[in-house]
């Protein structure tokens, strides 16, 4: 169902880069279960620079379609990028990412966008991994994922699925802070959480990927767990800094005891710089969190 006013109940958004063979056939399947709903939506289809035919296939999958907006980039700039560009111009008043690679159940945005009520955020969490270098990914994304867990107070089912519907109106106030490359999934998740927006994850299944995969395990990967320390820091410091201090602070405490019992009250120099370190990592911790304190917005939009 479309509409014929400048705003929309759905906008879904679509980075698109070196797919050809299977786009037409998703971005079917994305409007025939929109058509089948009640809600107007439009498809922000955009082509980050593909260089495989994926752009000839685009013109003919969207010819004659009043409902899909093509944005094209000159040259290839990274799914982030492609996200917030669809993001800024959507038109709807929520927004679903998604990808066209048929790993999602993309025929379940309807209900995903159902999920919705009462809620800022609503991630498809995914049930299986079915990316390629399964041995490494698994173990990295728990680990990054338990990371985000214990750095938001929040148990995260899913950090970076890339099928997920929210709030536009919410997520423009933090848009501007999304990288370019993937983990720009990973910085929405926590900047909602971060500043107190509810996010629901719904288990779905995931699907191997049709063509091939751009992630490369080991430097997106460690995007990821720098997106992650970065967003802490930038939200909430002391949840990094004030561990590492105590756990100095113990350490040069029972270094400290160590001496005067075996050393005859003398001090060691590595117990000092033990001390002064400790103390450091607390101080730069209690100042970041006061820069971040000074400089956070004076308002923000409520949450749902």
């Amino acid at each position: 169902m479309t509409a014929d006013l400048d705003e929309f109940d759905v906008s879904v958004v679509l980075p698109i880069y070196n797919e050809q063979g299977h786009l037409a056939t998703e971005i079917e399947r994305i409007t025939a279960t929109l058509d089948a709903s009640t809600y107007s939506y439009e498809i922000i289809v955009v082509d980050d620079g593909s260089d495989d035919g994926s752009a000839d296939e685009l013109d003919q999958a969207i010819s004659g379609r009043d409902d899909v907006v093509l944005i094209r980039h000159s040259h290839n700039r990274g799914s982030g990028t492609a996200r917030r560009t669809g993001t800024t111009a959507a038109r709807g008043r929520v927004v679903v990412w998604t990808d066209v690679d048929m790993t999602y159940p993309n025929d379940e945005i309807p209900d995903l966008v159902d999920q919705l009520a009462g809620y800022d955020h609503v991630v498809g969490a995914r049930r299986t991994e079915e990316g390629t270098l399964k041995f490494f990914r698994v173990p990295a994304k728990w680990f990054i994922r338990w990371l985000a867990s214990y750095l938001t107070e929040t148990k995260i089912a899913d950090l970076n699925s890339g099928l997920r519907a929210f709030r536009r109106d919410v997520a423009m106030q933090y848009v501007h802070q999304l990288p370019a490359g993937f983990s720009c999934v990973t910085t929405l998740t926590m900047s909602f959480l971060a500043n107190g927006y509810s996010v629901k994850y719904v288990p779905i299944d995931y699907f191997p990927r049709a063509g091939r995969s751009k992630f490369h395990w080991w430097r997106d990967t460690k995007r990821y767990l720098l997106q992650v320390v970065r967003m802490t820091l930038s939200y909430n410091p002391l949840k990094a800094f004030l561990p590492v201090g105590l756990f100095l602070l113990l350490v040069g405490i029972g270094k400290l005891i160590y001496d005067w019992i075996d050393k005859d009250f003398r001090l060691a120099a590595n117990t000092l710089l033990i001390l002064f370190a400790a103390l450091q990592v607390i101080a730069v911790g209690l100042l970041a969190d006061l820069i971040v304190r000074v400089t956070k917005p004076s308002s923000q939009l409520p949450p749902t």
